[in-house]
């Protein structure tokens, strides 16, 4: 028996959090569905897909609660059914035999099946050695920043996320994200929060990373984030996000950002980006490669495709170096400027092979390194 009454609203963000952490496609027919618990101090919505778990509570005044109890529900299902109901009304959720889940709210009525309670797996609370705070800005910056870098390939399953860890640099702490496919790298700086000196390098799962981006997304303050071995955990408001971290070691990242790169090149971002995108239309397919030749009279984007023709660009830069022609993929520099927050991108080159660094003249705690590609 289980029976409250909820704002569709509260609802609705709730099954926002928690549903998406369910996987449409299930051979473990509970992990489709949504724990609903309704507490004496409020409702608790939980979802794992065994990897992440989310738990939301929404606080309820006890005269909306009018029979605790719990069950479980299809995730999808009830978050579509919530979603589509008209705004500004109560949903009624109501349960007698643990069966059926019944919704009401204004003239729509719905019977939903459930499975039992007791086949859903419990979300163990393991013991976190390492606990901080943290802005929410700051971590959307840190992984906003690098998570466009994490690599697709399940072979080397270890680049499939962010590495986060703590660094001493000049003598100064750090909190710092990398993330890397191979064939660009992002790295993101910020000041240590009081706590996270000390904490082990963790690699956190892509799905995780989407999944704390859409819970953060309409959320500002601090969030409480802790670590173990194994774990990580965000807590903030009345969510709790716990997921396992990837078993792996990230490659030391700092062998392929070279120290000698002695030709510097500052450009207007949206110049660049812009003739990029432009010459890179008729790049082929599969290589989106473009040529940039920099000299004393300028930069030169230019890209050659047998089947379709070529383009080429002139764009005024500042330079007085030697001459270097280097070969990128386009999609990876377009990648690399959308991150940049400033006017200005300083590029730093040293020949055709070598690996290039691009930092944005507007946030020193960020640098990006593009690996060339023949061309």
């Amino acid at each position: 028996m289980m029976k409250f009454s909820i704002d569709r609203s509260a609802l609705l963000t709730a099954l926002q959090h928690v549903h998406s952490v369910v996987e449409r496609r299930n051979t473990i027919p509970i992990l489709s569905n949504v724990l609903i618990e309704a507490k004496e101090d409020g409702v608790y919505l939980t979802a794992t897909d065994m990897d992440i778990a989310v738990i939301e509570k929404i606080e309820l005044d006890k005269s909306e609660v009018a029979q605790l109890g719990t069950v479980t529900t299809s995730a999808q299902m009830l978050y579509d059914i919530v979603r589509k109901l008209p705004g500004n009304i109560k949903v009624e959720l109501l349960s007698e035999k643990n069966d059926r889940l019944g919704i009401k709210a204004s003239s729509s009525s719905f019977a939903l099946n459930c499975l039992s309670a007791e086949d859903f797996p419990s979300i163990s609370q393991e013991d976190f050695k390492h606990s901080f705070n943290i802005e929410a800005s700051d971590l959307i910056r840190l992984l906003d920043k690098t998570s466009f870098a994490m690599s697709l390939e399940e072979t080397r399953y270890y680049l499939n996320g962010i590495y986060l860890h703590a660094i001493k640099e000049d003598n100064i702490d750090k909190l710092r994200t990398v993330a890397t496919d191979g064939h660009r790298l992002s790295r993101v700086d910020m000041n240590i929060p009081q706590g996270a000196e000390s904490i082990p390098g963790v690699i956190i799962p892509r799905k995780t990373i989407l999944e704390i981006r859409k819970i953060l997304e309409d959320h500002t303050g601090n969030i409480n984030l802790s670590l173990s071995e194994t774990k990580i955990k965000l807590s903030f408001n009345n969510v709790i996000l716990t997921s396992k971290l990837l078993d792996g070691t990230f490659p030391d990242y700092s062998r392929v950002i070279p120290e000698k790169n002695d030709k510097l090149i500052t450009i207007s971002n949206q110049l660049l980006s812009e003739a990029v995108d432009r010459v890179s239309t008729v790049s082929t397919d599969k290589t989106r490669a473009i040529k940039i030749n920099i000299n004393k009279s300028g930069l030169v984007i230019s890209a050659t495709n047998p089947d379709k023709g070529s383009a080429s660009e002139h764009v005024d830069v500042a330079y007085d170096g030697e001459e270097v022609e280097i070969g990128f993929n386009s999609k990876y520099v377009l990648d690399v400027a959308r991150q940049i927050k400033g006017n200005e991108i300083l590029i730093e080159l040293s020949d055709s092979v070598s690996p290039t660094l691009v930092y944005d003249k507007d946030d020193e705690e960020v640098l990006f390194v593009l690996m060339p590609m023949r061309v």
